[in-house]
């Protein structure tokens, strides 16, 4: 348990990333969690991460109340990424330790974490199976 503390995210991050655009349909991003099975994914606009959408995003379009009407599934799966997506997005860097990324997941409540490097590009993220797998590679030791 004691190597855990010494483990950072650049050892168990996912380095092929997919990303998307915010001009993306949310039709063809659902379809794009099916295949790939993934949380989220990193949108980018010209080489810059700009937000991140998630499996919850699109479940948020179909939040609705006694006073507010359903719109047609086919409508709101019409709508862009960009209209949904989270601007506001945490990310770490490869060299952050994984105790961090473990106390923001939890406390945030949140499956994966996008790592960006110095000059701001995408290159990995982090999810919670990660996370989980580096418990057990060093538990062993």
């Amino acid at each position: 348990m004691y190597k855990f503390l010494e483990e950072t995210v650049d050892g168990y991050m996912t380095r092929d990333v997919k990303s998307v655009q915010r001009d993306l349909d949310l039709l063809a991003l659902s379809e794009m969690f099916e295949i790939d099975d993934f949380n989220s994914y990193p949108v980018e606009d010209d080489g810059q991460v700009v937000g991140i959408v998630t499996k919850f995003d699109i479940l948020k379009c179909f939040a609705f109340s006694p006073s507010q009407m359903l719109p047609r599934y086919h409508d709101l799966m019409s709508r862009k990424i960009g209209d949904v997506m989270t601007p506001e997005f945490i990310y770490v860097s490869p060299d952050t330790r994984l105790t961090r990324v473990l106390q923001i997941m939890v406390e945030h409540r949140i499956r994966s974490i996008i790592v960006l490097d110095g000059a701001q590009k995408l290159v990995g993220i982090i999810a919670r199976e990660d996370v989980i797998a580096a418990l057990k590679a060093t538990a062993r030791d």
